[in-house]
């Protein structure tokens, strides 16, 4: 009993830490209502990206918050009644665009990712998913010399952690991507990072060689999580009743994490929801891309995935279980059709998952305080995909008692919990 663990999620983060420990000598169980990377590890961008670090409450969002709140852009929407609700967590969000914690955040998402990054290339290899990873990294495009220059604090910020970037102008941005349209003067080639063509099949992957190991996962709807009466264990209980017992549980449950939190634990979990959508459009005969593109003025992401040309949207803040609102997908659609060749979408129905965030942008990674064998890894805002092996890799080593790879301080759950 002592070794056993149950992992609740089977998203990139869920899997990843199932992996890890099962690595390290554990007997794991995955639980999950669905099958593994069915969720918001499915719609991505699918970037494993050290360029990710920049937390979007940075110390520049102030110039741009006048612009943001006028509810128009397809890089960011928001529910005014979900912000009245979630006022206290907005107001900390804004808190943290601070450059005290801002440089906190940076260097411990960096740190996160550069671990993440080698984990990933470890298990694409021996998931045998390594022919999904592209290398050829990914660009920023600028519409204008003021967004280029706008940009400071990011290319500052890259410098400083000697992320390779090359900046491109017009025509060097044409020999890289030639089917881009003429519509941008600057570019920026984010050079050291990777990226996969379908984050979702990653994940399924993952999944396969945990099983291939031994492991097991059991698709179920958790309606119950408690400390057992009469023992150290841990308690899982199926929405059927069936009831499981584990000494240790990883909480990584992505944005069902704060209702699930609540309504089990009584925990109160500070976390808003950046939504996003995403569509697959065909290409042009002829067109095509060697890698993502992220059109700063538009206010999208473009990725080359197996099922065609993936148009993510920017963020959209309303609650989890809101009904869809396809106004920032078709103004997003609009502006990537100026920058690129787009045929029709290949699907009837948008896709919507949630990013789940807490108020400094950073994941909570450790034992809950207070709840002896209760590991937390949720809250990973738009890096759940990139981050979740390095995430798996701090938890496994906290979990055993080992030294980590860096000091997990600034993801310790006590910044919230307590």
């Amino acid at each position: 009993m002592k070794n056993t663990v149950a992992v609740l999620g089977a998203g990139i983060v869920g899997v990843s830490c199932a992996l890890e420990l099962q690595r390290r000598g554990f007997d794991v169980t995955i639980f999950d209502r669905t099958g593994p990377g069915r969720e918001t590890s499915y719609g991505n961008a699918g970037v494993i990206a050290r360029s990710s670090l920049m937390p979007f409450n940075h110390p520049a969002l102030w110039s741009t918050l006048p612009k943001l709140l006028k509810n128009r852009s397809a890089s960011f929407r928001y529910d005014p009644l979900f912000l009245t609700k979630n006022l206290t967590w907005a107001l900390k969000f804004l808190s943290n665009t601070r450059t005290s914690v801002f440089n906190e955040t940076t260097a411990a998402l960096d740190a996160l990712i550069r671990l993440s990054t080698r984990e990933h290339q470890r298990l694409l290899t021996e998931a045998g998913a390594a022919h999904r990873l592209r290398t050829t990294g990914w660009l920023f495009l600028y519409r204008s010399e003021a967004g280029f220059l706008g940009s400071r604090l990011s290319r500052d910020t890259f410098e400083k952690f000697d992320i390779a970037t090359q900046v491109l102008d017009a025509r060097e941005l044409a020999e890289l991507e030639p089917h881009l349209k003429p519509l941008f003067p600057r570019a920026l080639w984010i050079r050291d990072t990777w990226s996969v063509d379908s984050p979702g099949q990653v994940v399924e992957a993952y999944a396969r060689l945990f099983t291939a190991r031994g492991g097991r996962i059991r698709q179920a709807s958790i309606g119950a999580l408690r400390r057992s009466n009469t023992s150290e264990a841990w308690q899982v209980t199926e929405d059927a009743g069936t009831v499981h017992e584990a000494s240790r549980v990883v909480l990584a449950l992505g944005p069902w994490t704060r209702e699930f939190a609540k309504k089990s634990l009584g925990l109160a979990v500070p976390m808003a929801f950046e939504r996003g959508y995403h569509m697959h459009y065909r290409a042009a005969s002829g067109a095509s891309l060697a890698r993502p593109v992220y059109d700063t003025g538009g206010g999208y992401v473009l990725s080359p995935m197996e099922q065609g040309l993936r148009l993510s949207t920017g963020v959209q803040l309303a609650d989890r279980a809101a009904p869809p609102n396809l106004a920032q997908l078709d103004l997003a659609e609009q502006a990537a059709r100026e920058a690129f060749p787009l045929e029709g979408r290949l699907g009837k129905e948008a896709w919507l998952g949630s990013r789940p965030t807490l108020p400094d942008s950073r994941p909570i990674i450790g034992e809950c305080p207070g709840r002896p064998g209760l590991w937390l890894a949720f809250g990973h805002q738009h890096i759940g995909f990139n981050a979740g092996p390095g995430t798996a890799a701090l938890l496994g080593s906290m979990m055993a008692g080992e030294t980590c790879a860096f000091d997990p301080a600034p993801f310790r759950p006590s910044r919230f919990l307590g």
